[in-house]
């Protein structure tokens, strides 16, 4: 049996080992990076990421980064390209290689074919000295130490930088994009990430009834309105306008000052001035105004209009947390 503290040392040998990897990329943003950046920016094309083995693995994430972060792109795999893949490259698209040693047959192989049709070759590369990076119009250095795993074999430090290259890349086109939050909910429609950036209020509260008392209605009025409008709350108009909220927390303090609660009416047990949120707001500013006060229940105005109540388990049921 494995002694606990030995399998903390080690975890912590390999963080440390791959975090000093990533410090030393630092050196490697430089004016090929740039150059790289301006490339992809100005692209009429898309980018195409290939690589083989681990950095394949590495290619499909860097894809998938890109598409949703506005830069269209699309992964090969190195194997799979110089037995008819190779096809889907286009004649405007730019082709990122990834490859630890740059020297795999696969890659010796395809680079060749790549150029030959004209497209622009960058490496993600680990040995400056191969035959990728010889071949490769820029270069983006992922030298590292060693491996994490003990027997510097394991891809592990190397597909880290690999992956952080491709983040460093997939941000600095976001900001020369000037890609915002509404467009990131674009492609995010069905995700949390998104709804949390286009879900609004309005999407939600419509599916619930609109409790309502007046401010000199009875006790049982309220009551029953709370009851079956199942909100645990009830608005208070006057005069057409919110001027309060009721809910049953309000009628169990209210049980326990006045037990004959016959003689109150709602303006004796409301919370005048409620914390209120308008039908056009965000979701997930709703929740945050749920938060800072401690309340599960928002009415919902429409300009100044009262027009329901938004629920917390509203937001929830959305995934919205």
């Amino acid at each position: 049996m494995i002694a606990s503290n030995q399998i903390i040392k080690s975890a912590l040998q390999t963080l440390s080992i791959e975090s000093k990897a990533i410090e030393s990329l630092k050196d490697s943003i430089n004016q090929d990076f740039a150059d790289t950046v301006e490339m992809i920016y100005k692209s009429r094309g898309r980018v195409v990421v290939t690589g083989i083995g681990k950095s394949a693995h590495i290619a499909s994430k860097i894809v998938a980064t890109f598409n949703s972060t506005g830069t269209s792109s699309v992964f090969m795999h190195a194997a799979d390209a110089i037995h008819g893949d190779l096809g889907m490259i286009r004649t405007e698209d730019i082709v990122i290689i990834i490859s630890k040693s740059g020297e795999t047959p696969e890659i010796k192989v395809l680079v060749p074919l790549i150029k030959s049709a004209g497209n622009p070759v960058i490496a993600i590369v680990g040995n400056k000295k191969s035959y990728l990076a010889r071949q490769a119009s820029k270069i983006l250095d992922v030298t590292i130490e060693k491996e994490a795993c003990q027997n510097n074999l394991a891809p592990t430090t190397s597909t880290t930088a690999q992956l952080v290259m491709g983040d460093a890349l997939a941000v600095a086109l976001i900001e020369v994009r000037d890609f915002s939050s509404k467009d990131f909910a674009r492609f995010h429609p069905g995700g949390t990430l998104g709804k949390r950036l286009y879900l609004r209020v309005k999407d939600l509260f419509v599916n619930n009834e609109m409790p309502v008392v007046l401010s000199n209605e009875s006790m049982d009025r309220i009551i029953l309105e709370i009851s079956s409008k199942r909100l645990g709350a009830t608005a208070v108009l006057e005069n057409n306008k919110l001027v309060g909220i009721i809910t049953d927390g309000d009628l169990r303090r209210m049980l326990q000052k006045h037990p004959d609660y016959r003689s109150l009416i709602a303006s004796d047990v409301m919370t005048a001035n409620p914390r209120t949120i308008q039908d056009s707001s965000l979701v997930v500013d709703a929740l945050t105004l749920m938060k800072e006060n401690n309340i599960t229940q928002l009415p919902v105005l429409k300009k100044e209009k009262y027009v329901g109540v938004i629920h917390l388990h509203d937001i929830l049921k959305e995934g919205i947390l």
